[in-house]
């Protein structure tokens, strides 16, 4: 089953469990977001990626520029491990990285969770790839994908039991809406999924389909 298709249904299951008014207030929070049309001012295809120094789960730091240095670079931006599209997505990553890597292909997923977080969500995924840290989504909002939750949807979050602020030690309710980018060396953006639907996702097969046309080309 594709990724889009099992987000899909996990999404139809979902929503009936969640009771109607707070259905209502996260149905709401997405929908002012594509009102607001933020992914305009969003990376796109064609754009140059600008590139900076991470820390990954393990504490080791990472480049993204030496990184593309190694041939195309494979980016996935992420909410955190509390949310069960992400860990859908990043299994589905996991399973598209041996064919990524004989693609000549690096891959690494970006969150705004601490290293702490993100190591466990690593250990839950079965992650083999690097997860990086992007501290007060300051990489993120460079990219121009980062949104402040509004206090009605904090407080739903909260009812749930999801502590953002515990997750990203920091109190500022922001998160990144879900981004897969394709770069190639010269950090051109060659493929840019942004979507202000939290539920929606890169589908696997257009991010191996995007990698492969730089092959070609």
């Amino acid at each position: 089953m594709s990724l889009t298709q099992t987000l899909l249904d996990y999404n139809k299951k979902s929503r009936g469990r969640i009771p109607a008014a707070n259905l209502a207030i996260m149905d709401a929070a997405t929908q002012a977001l594509v009102n607001e049309n933020i992914i305009s001012n969003s990376i796109k295809k064609g754009d140059v990626l600008p590139v900076t120094e991470f820390v990954n789960a393990k504490g080791k730091k990472l480049d993204l520029g030496k990184l593309l240095d190694n041939g195309p670079l494979v980016i996935s931006f992420y909410r955190g491990g509390w949310c069960p599209y992400c860990n859908f997505e990043l299994r589905a990553l996991q399973q598209i990285l041996p064919e990524l890597k004989e693609l000549g292909a690096n891959l690494v997923a970006i969150t705004p969770e601490t290293p702490d977080n993100s190591l466990t969500t690593t250990e839950k995924n079965e992650i083999a790839f690097d997860v990086l840290t992007d501290y007060d989504n300051s990489y993120a909002r460079e990219l121009g994908l980062v949104f402040k939750m509004p206090q009605a949807l904090q407080e739903v979050y909260n009812s749930f039991g999801i502590d953002i602020e515990a997750h990203n030690e920091n109190s500022n309710f922001e998160l990144p809406m879900p981004a897969t980018l394709v770069v190639d060396s010269n950090r051109e953006v060659l493929y840019s999924f942004v979507n202000e639907d939290y539920t929606k996702r890169a589908d696997t097969t257009a991010i191996l389909e995007a990698v492969k046309q730089l092959q070609l080309a």
